[in-house]
């Protein structure tokens, strides 16, 4: 009976083979069809467990999800009931409109980013039969042998039972850029993290090289790649932070409105004698115009407008509200490999036997860059030797690097594509090499010999190269070398080295005495000339440390978590500047046992995490939530797929991220370079900033008007506007303005500013003192020319129209208001924001021609004014400039500190755009 795989799946690398073929019901030479078929029923294909697709009516239907989307479907709902049709489709059109426009734009982004679902789904070569067979991966079952070779995809979960020279890419869970050289005899105990446990091959992986054999003792969602992917759907996603603010903002909304209703309500019924359930429909119907209509449409405008120029800088974004979360987090929480660096093992460094350094520049496997000593090309001399490095490193090699159509293309171990690019940086090709001394014997790398030897011919006789592990290269060497160096001196040469972060690679090259026997295996090399050593690094990603730097400036703190050994994470945290020593580096060991309390203050302290396992990595999100953080998470591997979706905003790599990853992510980073996460959170503070300014047009617009209505109520004087006019406003006239805002350009660096407190609301000092200036402007100023108009003899109708005209006069000119919080508006051209003047007259002349078009005079009561009724109101409308400038003022002088910074990165802003 096979024994369940989810009850070992801790311990298959803790026992005995013996003692796994006992639990699998298996041996070594494999199974026969028929039970290979019986285990396929009892524990299902191997497969990832898959989501279903999202389809198109799911995403509209999604849009619906928003609390003021809530209200406004009650509001709609409630004018149907009382006959007001014409409010009632008014709001449904919005609505409609809304989720149109958020569901094509998610649509989009959802299709960019779909998913394949495809990591484990390959081909496996197993024993069954007895016989070697070629089968679908989804064929695989606990108990089957399964032979790994180079290049192929590991199909499950395996525990080895015989390696030759086997390395396997482990990044993908694990993150260690570094490939695992694996070891069938090695033991581990029960503590023993993924990534050391030599004598396991995981489903997902990728062997880099060398031959394997072992037998399957987990499949599909069993796997450590099926339990992460199960963890993903089985963790709730963090919230982002504009969900969170609009919600507050809804409820004091849906207050504030149902108090003005009920007060409009009682002072018509106490104050105008009205009938009570007249005054009941009008104090809803008067609800229901004073929501901001337009506010949906114009929040998802201005998200879909910050998505598209996210798009620009490498961001996919797929759900909309990410946008603003991706501009309001305060911590990263960074991957390493292929986010900071660029997963392309590089030589950055050549040491000769005299200890004479070379710096080797360029990054990645493109061999674009030179090698350089303090800034400048080596002697004559130098160069001779670094030649004869280059040449061993090149022969003793089995990658390939070549240039097809004018881009470099390569296959292979990372460690010999690093070689051969550092090769033709000093002019040495591997193709030219070999022909120059061809190859006539080797002996391939083996992990217990650790060392690699080829045997070449050259004109007069043989020669052998040789590159491996520094101590056991050295112990081939001549004591001295050519020069007087010992063996301890450059041993502690080679240990300097990887204390910097290097994997460090030790070349010689030797001379044979006698020809080796024809057909007999070349015997270990001997006296051998020591070359110098090479380091190695996965080097940091073109732009990142400036992206940082950029970060940290924006408030943001930025931390590192990776599954790479200490050592290189703290090498790669030096250059970044995240870390200096090593007491600052916390390992997955020492978070093992951390209590809540202790993790708190190692997050607090510690901005670098190494040899960090899947689940420690979502502890540490967890806490970082918990402390207050709003969390942007990066990762690639399916090992960082419940971080993501546990952050607040997740960022999954667009090229090396595998599939898990997106789909548990909001965003995703088309380049995979931390530089555009940076550039992503600028757009996001952008979008808040515009949301900011289309919700203080909006609210102090409608405000204003429900202080009018107030005031002429509470005077015992007619209604000012009626309902229809009020919804006329708020979606017509400031609905075109308002979505006209979305695309403002920025305001300032926004970026030389600290995030938002994650517990700030919208509506923060400065809001809402400008919000109550504005609106007291529009509802006093408007009240006393009601009674003017009143006053003139005007019928009401007529002193309507006038006052509906005067209203959208106070919104064009309060559009200029809404630009910036600090700046003059006399100092904001309208030239800058051509779609924003385009808007604002767009939304003039609509509503004059609602002043002339018949069927729009008879649905809102307008009709022409005269032009010196005209210049009376423009210059009423004014008014709104006047006080909010003085309000601007005021602020400075209040708040200078605060004023003179943002009016100094608005102006260079500015200089820079003009």
């Amino acid at each position: 009976m096979v024994v369940s795989a989810s009850t070992n799946t801790e311990s298959w690398y803790s026992r005995g083979l013996s003692q796994i073929y006992d639990a699998l019901d298996a041996d070594s030479d494999g199974l026969s069809t028929e039970d290979a078929e019986s285990r396929r029923s009892e524990h299902g294909s191997n497969r990832l467990p898959k989501t279903k697709p999202v389809t198109v009516w799911q995403i509209f239907l999604r849009q619906f999800k928003n609390p003021l989307i809530y209200i406004l479907a009650t509001a709609a709902i409630v004018s149907f009931a009382i006959g007001e049709e014409t409010d009632a489709g008014f709001i449904a059109l919005v609505l409609l409109i809304n989720a149109l426009v958020g569901g094509i734009q998610e649509w989009r982004a959802e299709r960019s980013s779909q998913a394949l679902q495809q990591l484990i789904r390959t081909r496996a070569t197993v024993i069954r039969d007895g016989e070697t067979r070629d089968i679908d991966g989804e064929e695989v079952v606990p108990g089957d042998i399964v032979l790994l070779e180079s290049g192929y995809r590991v199909p499950a979960d395996i525990r080895l039972v015989s390696t030759h020279g086997l390395e396997i890419d482990e990044s993908p869970l694990t993150g260690e850029s570094a490939p695992v050289l694996k070891d069938e005899e090695w033991a581990g105990d029960d503590r023993a993290s993924l990534g050391d446990r030599r004598n396991m091959a995981y489903a997902g992986t990728v062997v880099n090289r060398g031959r394997g054999r072992g037998v399957v003792v987990e499949t599909g969602a069993d796997t450590v790649v099926g339990r992460l992917a199960e963890d993903v759907t089985a963790v709730e996603g963090g919230q982002p932070p504009l969900v969170t603010r609009m919600e507050r903002f809804t409820r004091i909304v849906g207050l504030v409105v149902l108090a003005a209703a009920a007060i409009t309500a009682l002072l018509g019924i106490f104050v105008q004698q009205y009938d009570a359930v007249e005054m009941f429909l009008f104090a809803v119907a008067l609800a229901v115009s004073a929501i901001p209509e337009g506010l949906p449409v114009g929040i998802t405008v201005a998200l879909g407008v910050a998505s598209r120029r996210m798009a620009k800088v490498g961001v996919i974004v797929r759900r909309l509200v990410a946008v603003e979360g991706l501009g309001s987090c305060t911590m990263i929480a960074s991957d390493k490999t292929g986010t900071l660096t660029a997963n392309e093992l590089t030589v950055k460094q050549a040491q000769l036997p005299d200890g004479r350094t070379f710096e080797v520049t360029g990054e990645g496997y493109a061999p674009e860059g030179s090698v350089l000593r303090d800034g400048h090309p080596p002697e004559p001399h130098l160069a001779n030797e670094l030649s004869r490095l280059a040449r061993a490193s090149v022969l003793c090699n089995e990658g390939h690097l070549s240039r097809r159509d004018d881009e470099w293309t390569w296959r292979g171990d990372p460690t010999d594509i690093a070689l051969l690019a550092f090769g033709h940086k000093l002019g040495w090709s591997r193709e030219a090499a070999l022909d120059a001394n061809p190859q006539i014997d080797e002996i391939p790398f083996e992990p217990e010999q650790r060392y690699a030897a080829t045997f070449h011919e050259t004109r007069d006789q043989e020669q052998v190269f040789v590159k491996g592990a520094p101590e056991r290269v050295l112990e081939m060497c001549s004591d001295a070398s050519e020069g007087d160096f010992s063996r301890q001196e450059l041993q502690q040469q080679a240990t300097e080295m990887a204390h910097e972060g290097y994997r460090v690679l030790a070349v010689a090259e030797g001379t044979l005495e006698t020809t080796e026997d024809l057909g007999q295996p070349p015997s270990e090399p001997t006296g051998l000339t020591f070359l110098g050593f090479i380091g190695m690094i996965d080097p940091l990603r073109s732009g990142v440390e400036e992206a940082i730097t950029s970060a940290q400036q924006a408030g943001i703190t930025v931390t590192m978590i990776t599954g790479d050994h200490r050592e290189t994470a703290l090498a790669i945290a030096r250059a970044l500047g995240l870390a200096e020593s090593p007491e600052e580096v916390t390992t997955g060991t020492e978070l093992m046992d951390a209590s809540q309390e202790q993790l708190v203050e190692i997050i607090e302290t510690t901005r670098v995490f190494a040899r960090v396992s899947p689940d420690q990595k979502l502890r540490i999100v967890e806490a970082a939530r918990g402390m207050g953080h709003y969390v942007a998470v990066t990762g690639d591997g399916v090992n960082d797929a419940p971080a993501l979706r546990q952050a607040n905003i997740g960022l999954a790599m667009g090229q090396m991220g595998t599939d898990v990853a997106r789909d548990a992510a909001e965003l995703v980073i088309s380049d995979d370079n931390f530089a555009t996460i940076v550039a992503g959170i600028e757009q996001g503070r952008i979008a808040f900033d515009n949301i900011r300014k289309i919700i203080f047009l909006l609210i102090s617009t409608g405000a204003g008007e429900v202080t009018l209505v107030l005031l002429s109520l509470a005077a015992g004087l007619p209604l000012p506007l009626v309902p229809v006019q009020i919804l006329w406003l708020n979606l017509v006239t400031n609905g075109i303005q308002d979505v006209a805002l979305a695309f403002e350009p920025k305001e300032g660096d926004v970026l030389n500013r600290p995030p938002r407190s994650p517990d700030e609301r919208i509506f923060n000092q400065i809001m809402i003192e400008r919000t109550l200036v504005a609106a007291m402007v529009i509802g006093v100023i408007g009240f006393g020319t009601f009674i003017w108009l009143l006053e003139q003899g005007l019928s009401e109708a007529a002193v309507r129209n006038h006052l509906l005209l005067l209203v959208v006069l106070f919104q064009m000119v309060n559009i200029g208001n809404a630009r910036s919080e600090t700046a003059s508006l006399f100092r904001l051209s309208p030239l800058q924001s051509p779609i924003l003047l385009t808007g604002t007259i767009t939304a003039f002349l609509i509503h004059l021609g609602a002043m002339y078009f018949p069927p729009a005079q008879a649905v809102l009561g307008t009709a022409p004014v005269s032009l010196e009724q005209w210049l009376v109101l423009g210059g009423i409308a004014l008014t709104i400039a006047v006080a909010i400038e003085l309000h601007k003022l005021s602020w400075k002088m209040r708040y200078p500190k605060r004023s003179e910074r943002a009016s100094q990165t608005s102006s260079q802003t500015r200089e820079k755009e003009a």
